[in-house]
């Protein structure tokens, strides 16, 4: 490397541009810091692992295709970080998807081999996307997103299956059995335990099949956190059907059942119900300023180049829901901004590369303004 400038030096013209080019070309992906697939050794297999990774299908892996997967991979991360599932019809959050790849810091893609009904095999494409938890959590507060934290309890699933032989318990010697809904439960951000399968607790079937969650809840005293989801499968009328109860340190917080003909989809409505009342009872409210109308000054304007280029940015942030001129002098604008999460979400979401902040409330430069209109120049 160290030979690279007395190289580029003694190359002429189009020769060096050439050589410059293949270098570049050797380079890859290298050049493109967070947002290069990352080099694997023969048979590591990569995987989302953790709150700011996700895994998603595509069709391919072309540029387009892995664009739409960052979206989607970024809707399941806030949608792990909040416990809400559908954190993508929250406001603002659609805008923020269309940037999902600013917030990437890696990726990769894996080859899944799968059976067709006829045997015949199949492959499926799956990105997997690792996201920059700094930058994520700045969204979520600025969008007010509620925050279910860290570190997340793990329950202990208690599943008894009657495929039409009696019902059995599905302990961890049996975890591929209870595959979907240990993968949907760390799809939603936590994870679920399963009983090691001693004597005392292959008996304790028919305390699952009768609801019995005292029963349930002394049996599973020696594991932690004193949280079971306990749940039956069954034949139901040409299809299956799964009743589920979750008790949290006793209590039972929600019972739920389901119908239909796929028994791993209902098997995975497990993890859903858990999902969904843990987030009732721990996630926290977001701390961002609630919605609001607010005057914001802008220097650094010097033609209608400027103004469109202003408007255009402001109006590509997630905070900004309106925008009415108030005033315009030589030296500034000045603008009422209809703010989803205030001011304090505006100064989460504001790219410092377009606007620098001048004041929080002080204009100075003998700028006129209301009274505490903070003011951002235009770079």
């Amino acid at each position: 490397m160290n030979a690279l400038p007395n190289r580029l030096d003694k190359e002429p013209g189009m020769a060096r541009c050439r050589w410059m080019a293949a270098w570049v070309v050797a380079l890859g992906l290298a050049v493109l810091p967070g947002l290069a697939a990352a080099q694997r050794m023969e048979g590591d297999v990569a995987r989302a692992d953790g709150l700011y990774s996700a895994e998603v299908p595509v069709t391919s892996q072309t540029a387009s295709a892995r664009q739409a997967g960052f979206a989607r991979a970024l809707v399941q991360v806030l949608a792990k970080l909040s416990g809400d599932k559908n954190v993508a019809g929250r406001p603002g959050v659609g805008r923020e998807l269309r940037h999902a790849s600013d917030f990437v810091d890696g990726y990769d893609f894996r080859q899944d081999e799968g059976r067709s009904a006829s045997g015949a095999p199949t492959y499926r494409t799956t990105l997997v996307v690792r996201f920059k938890p700094s930058e994520v959590d700045a969204v979520a507060s600025a969008l007010g997103l509620p925050i279910w934290p860290q570190p997340r309890p793990k329950p202990v699933l208690w599943l008894a299956i009657d495929d039409g032989r009696g019902p059995r318990l599905v302990s961890l010697k049996q975890n591929d059995a209870a595959r979907p809904v240990l993968d949907r439960a760390i799809e939603r951000g936590y994870r679920l335990g399963l009983p090691s399968g001693t004597a005392a607790e292959q008996a304790a079937v028919g305390a699952i099949w009768r609801g019995d969650t005292g029963a349930i809840a002394r049996l599973s005293s020696r594991y932690s956190p004193p949280k079971q989801l306990i749940g039956k499968l069954y034949r139901h009328e040409g299809g299956w059907k799964a009743d589920w109860i979750f008790v949290d340190e006793g209590r039972v917080l929600s019972r739920w059942s389901e119908e239909g003909r796929d028994a791993r989809r209902l098997m995975a409505t497990g993890a859903e119900g858990t999902a969904d009342a843990l987030t009732r009872r721990y996630a926290k409210a977001g701390t961002a300023a609630p919605p609001g109308e607010h005057r914001v000054v802008f220097t650094g304007l010097h033609s209608a180049d400027d103004f469109i280029r202003l408007s255009a940015y402001l109006q590509s942030t997630s905070v900004v829901r309106r925008i009415t001129p108030v005033r315009a002098t030589p030296e500034a604008l000045e603008l009422e901004l209809d703010l989803l999460t205030g001011l304090s979400g505006f100064r989460r979401v504001v790219d410092e590369s377009v606007l620098a902040a001048v004041s929080d409330g002080d204009a100075g430069d003998g700028v006129e303004t209301a009274s505490n209109a903070p003011v951002y120049r235009l770079r």
